[in-house]
């Protein structure tokens, strides 16, 4: 397939999914060159990252931090400009919540390869992502290890699916009684059983809420009823998601739980490359792979994004937004673990939906919520 290095612009270039999207980049430095990070607020890694790869373009959140990066032939340009710039191949959106929105909409508006590991984009505005891809024929790589899975399972198929099965690990709470989640620590649930992520995610993880998200993206991305898309705790992390076909075949994809490789896979596809770094499953050391139904009663905030994505219009962006808003409480210990469920069903319940959203009415929707899950938090709700 030759060996053009692709241009690589790498947005969130600090967080979980941007260090390991980086780790790979070192792996195959004839493959791949950077030529856009961008960052938060994590500017002592930024500033080691510009060091070692040279970006021609940069984005840092405030202008006080530049002060802080080294003197090097760079230009700052938006996340937006970035995404959409010729010189960029592939976008990496590796950014948490709705920053990855209009990023992923500028990246697609420009017909580029979009590598996506931000939920929310999806979640928040799917039919208004998935028609500008088809209309600039654009591509999005999934990044999630889930639908990277479906995405190998379904290539050069041509049969129909029956349903698309998404596996979870139950997070460190699975098996817990309610008495028990109302005991959970922010240092708790930060200890995921099988991966290594960024805090909004492993909190999300713990309350399934990330799964509930995987369902609404895994419908836009495979044109799938949410119907037929299916969850199943699947703690050994090794089976990271199955398709049925209509006849009742049943394909998985299989691999040892490290997101290097579903990113190595967004971002070399069509090829496999061999990459000695990424670890291999030791057959001998899997004593068993188990499957069950997740506990709906136990983990509200599975059945609130299933929901959330039946209804459609502004409710998934109320979703994510209260969702965004009520992790932060909790890592901030203003709230409780079972807050976060409590919280976001309340903002759902008392969202005025808007049919047929555009953009415009999608950020508004995100706006209310955020603010709604803040004052219900305070116990000063506004309207």
């Amino acid at each position: 397939m030759g060996n053009i290095v692709k241009q690589l612009a790498v947005l969130g270039s600090t967080g979980s999914i941007g260090q390991q999207t980086l780790e790979v980049v070192r792996a195959l430095p004839h493959r791949f060159c950077i030529v856009g990070l961008a960052a938060s607020k994590n500017i002592d890694l930024l500033a080691r990252q510009i060091n070692e790869f040279k970006p021609r373009f940069v984005y840092y959140q405030s202008s006080k931090l530049a002060t802080h990066l080294p003197d090097a032939e760079y230009e700052f340009l938006s996340l937006e400009d970035i995404a959409c710039h010729p010189q960029v191949d592939i976008v990496v959106v590796a950014t948490s919540g709705k920053a990855g929105l209009l990023p992923t909409l500028s990246a697609v508006r420009a017909g580029k390869k979009v590598a996506l590991a931000n939920k929310e984009s999806l979640v928040m505005a799917g039919e208004i992502i998935t028609s500008e891809v088809r209309r600039n024929k654009a591509q999005l790589l999934p990044i999630d290890s889930e639908h990277s899975a479906i995405w190998q399972c379904l290539e050069s198929e041509a049969q129909d699916v029956a349903q698309l099965i998404l596996t979870a690990s139950g997070g460190p709470f699975r098996g817990y009684s309610p008495s028990q989640l109302r005991k959970v620590t922010v240092r708790q649930a930060l200890k995921h059983p099988s991966w290594q992520m960024g805090k909004k995610v492993t909190i999300d993880s713990a309350t399934l809420m990330n799964k509930g998200l995987e369902v609404i993206e895994a419908h836009w991305l495979f044109n799938m009823p949410i119907d037929n898309i299916k969850v199943l705790i699947h703690p050994q992390s090794v089976v990271h998601a199955m398709v049925e076909f209509a006849d009742g075949s049943i394909k998985a994809q299989l691999s040892y739980p490290d997101m290097r490789l579903p990113i190595q896979y967004a971002l070399t596809y069509p090829e496999r490359i061999s990459n000695p770094q990424l670890p291999r499953l030791n057959w001998s050391d899997i004593k068993g792979l188990t499957f069950e139904q997740p506990d709906l009663d136990i983990f509200p905030c599975l059945k609130l994004a299933i929901e959330a994505g039946e209804r459609g219009r502004t409710y998934p962006a109320v979703l994510c937004a209260a969702d965004e808003v009520a992790v932060e409480l909790f890592l901030s210990e203003r709230i409780r673990f079972f807050d976060i469920a409590n919280l976001v069903e309340q903002a759902l319940e008392q969202h005025q939906v808007t049919s047929s959203p555009g953009l415009e009415e999608i950020m508004a929707a995100d706006a209310w919520a955020r603010e709604k899950v803040i004052g219900l938090a305070s116990g000063s709700s506004p309207c």
